[in-house]
């Protein structure tokens, strides 16, 4: 009975030393002879860790634990799960931090070690008030299950915002591996953006004046109010009595009149010329909503360009720049049912008037209309993004001082030149969504003025059809992809370099020339070679 009795004993202490649980206390029974047991083979306690006990304990609580034989040192494996430290000579605080396992290993005072599990479980009340915001922010179809302190988020979303809006939620348990799926989005708008580019200039100029002059430096000199270029040059030979005469006019729209015997001559010019110029410019351009899209119709032209070099010596490169009708823009469909619009439209043309002439080269100069702006309109809407009215009025009044202040005959000493223009600039966009043309419908087609070559082919060669190659196999559907899939799309080839196109803006060397000079050598040291020409 005493032996039986003894068991007992034994028994109920070494259960009341196990258990334990949040918030509560566990007991250290290491050191009591009852549990090593008893009896000549009975093994002495070394350092080798012993499992006490298993310790449970929820995220953001704690427990304590009891250790009798002192604290001498604490080690925890994970410091980002649980995180131990000693409260008194004979407590331990276990706090939980995060869901997952981990070691806590013990030393008391006589060195002996002690080992225990350490299980960290997420708040119920935390995850279930996760699960019902992912229900009420993303849908019922996402769950999420958490083993080992990591969340697992599974299910189907409507799109990516949904997807990191989950992920966000999910986020607060731990850490989070991501296995949503996403529902395949629908194509994405097509805008096409009509522009209308109007221009028209109109000049008007009227000269009216008289030039006196006179060949020779004797008698009456020549006068000239200096307006209307150079005086005529004359030239009168005379060869066995006979003479001949020979002249040169700047404007042979003057009427001009010479006496070679009183040696007066007289100029009058009295023009009136107008000039119009009218641009009208269509540009149309498709592109994807978000999508940026260029269009030129025109060239390139080139001109130099000095660059410094070594030592100081310059070299020309060739540049091109472009010109003609260009349109940037870029749409973007709004959640308010409209179409925000980015639009750089721009007409061009080479000025040979304002043009530079260099060793013999004309450099044209450009006259260009650009407008930048940014509207938003609904489809099918037009603006009037730009507008321009410009009217001018130049009027010059040359005269001789005195002689021509006097009525009637003063008007032969004067000269009067007057320059009326007038410009006019309309610029209107229309974005419209639109789709594409069915199969089996004919594309739109230019009517050609003239016939091509007969025998020429009329339809450009190509694979023959299903026909010809048997049935075509329907292109790939899924209804949802992986969230990676649809933020990271494979890499789409790209177009191969062209100074002309790639950059829209901005100029390109093509070509350089030979410097222009080259530096003298110093006395006594030997030329160097010239650096090649790229």
């Amino acid at each position: 009975m005493r032996v039986l009795a003894s068991l007992l004993l034994s028994t109920a202490l070494l259960a009341q030393g196990l258990n334990s649980g949040p918030g509560g206390r566990l007991s250290d029974n290491a050191s009591n002879p009852s549990l090593e047991g008893s009896g000549k083979n009975a093994a002495p306690a070394i350092a080798t860790p012993k499992l006490v006990s298993e310790l449970t304990v929820t995220v953001n609580q704690s427990l304590i634990l009891d250790q009798p034989a002192g604290i001498r040192r604490i080690s925890i494996a994970s410091g980002d799960i649980a995180e131990a430290a000693a409260a008194s000579a004979q407590e331990i605080l276990v706090n939980g931090k995060a869901p997952g396992d981990t070691t806590l290993l013990v030393w008391d005072a006589k060195g002996n070690r002690q080992a225990y599990e350490v299980h960290v479980l997420a708040n119920s009340s935390k995850v279930d008030a996760v699960v019902n915001e992912l229900t009420r922010e993303v849908g019922s179809d996402v769950s999420l299950t958490i083993g080992d302190g990591t969340v697992f988020l599974n299910g189907t979303v409507k799109d990516s915002i949904a997807a990191d809006r989950a992920n966000a939620i999910a986020s607060t348990l731990g850490k989070v591996v991501n296995l949503l799926r996403v529902t395949v989005p629908p194509s994405d708008p097509q805008i096409l953006l009509k522009v209308r580019f109007a221009d028209v200039d109109r000049s008007a100029a009227l000269q009216i004046g008289l030039n006196l002059y006179s060949l020779q430096s004797k008698g009456i000199a020549g006068s000239t109010t200096g307006q209307f270029g150079t005086v005529p040059t004359w030239s009168l030979t005379e060869q066995n009595g006979q003479g001949s005469l020979a002249w040169s006019l700047s404007n042979l729209l003057n009427l001009s009149y010479f006496d070679p015997e009183i040696n007066i001559g007289a100029i009058l010019q009295d023009l009136q010329a107008k000039n119009v110029l009218q641009i009208l410019a269509e540009p149309n351009l498709l592109t994807l909503s978000g999508r940026p899209a260029s269009f030129l119709a025109g060239g390139e032209f080139p001109f130099p360009t000095l660059q410094g070099g070594a030592a100081g010596v310059g070299q020309i490169t060739i540049q091109f720049k472009e010109f003609g009708i260009r349109l940037n823009f870029l749409p973007t469909v709004t959640p308010r049912g409209t179409i925000h619009l980015v639009v750089t439209p721009e007409v061009s043309s080479l000025d040979y008037s304002n043009g530079l002439t260099v060793s013999g080269y004309t450099i044209p100069g450009l006259s260009t209309r650009r407008v930048q702006t940014e509207v938003e309109l609904e489809n099918g809407q037009s603006f009037v993004i730009a507008g321009l009215l410009d009217n001018q009025v130049t009027e010059q009044l040359n005269k001789m001082p005195g002689i021509g202040d006097i009525p009637i005959l003063g008007k032969l000493f004067q000269s009067k030149s007057v320059n009326k223009t007038n410009s006019e600039l309309l610029v209107t966009v229309t974005p419209e969504l639109v789709g594409p043309i069915p199969a089996g419908f004919k594309p739109p087609e230019m009517k050609f003025p003239k016939t091509f070559l007969e025998g020429s082919s009329k339809n450009a060669p190509q694979t023959p059809g299903p026909a010809v190659t048997g049935p075509v196999p329907p292109l790939p559907k899924s209804s949802t992809l992986p969230i990676e899939e649809l933020k990271n799309p494979p890499a789409a080839g790209s177009l191969p370099a062209n100074p002309g196109v790639a950059p829209l803006l901005g100029l390109q060397p093509i070509l350089t020339i030979q410097p222009i000079q080259q530096p003298a050598p110093a006395p006594g040291t030997q030329p160097s070679n010239p650096a090649p020409n790229n």
